[in-house]
């Protein structure tokens, strides 16, 4: 499920976050679906409670996950993602691709891998909003 670098200088509680985001965002994890309890979570990883318990609340504050009280932490639908997120996440996206460029790939070795993404990622119809 999620593996922790020790050696890693990002704290563990980001490591636990990035690590659940990527399984959201690859399909690991499914919209609507409950994720480990704190507890048993810090037991599987060997790590402390309060630690997923912080990677827990930044994911939900970013709108990856809510939680119901009593029954624990469910994947979010992706239309829930903070919309800060999101433009964050194109800023990174422009720049990258930006840099690309410049590196000397072309815009449609560029659109090729973003349709390569789309199809092994579930998406939203184009336009959607």
């Amino acid at each position: 499920m999620i593996s922790l670098n020790y050696r890693d200088a990002r704290p563990i509680y980001e490591q636990v976050k990035e690590g659940l985001r990527h399984l959201m965002v690859t399909g690991g994890l499914q919209a609507g679906d409950k994720l480990p309890s704190v507890r048993s979570l810090a037991t599987s990883l060997a790590i402390n409670p309060n630690t997923i318990q912080r990677a827990y609340e930044s994911l939900e504050s970013e709108g990856y996950l809510y939680t119901v009280a009593g029954k624990g932490s469910f994947a979010s639908p992706q239309a829930e993602v903070d919309p800060a997120r999101r433009e964050a996440l194109l800023i990174q996206f422009d720049a990258s691709a930006a840099e690309l460029l410049f590196l000397g790939m072309t815009a449609a070795e560029l659109a090729q891998r973003l349709r390569q993404a789309g199809q092994s990622h579930p998406v939203r119809e184009e336009g959607a909003q």
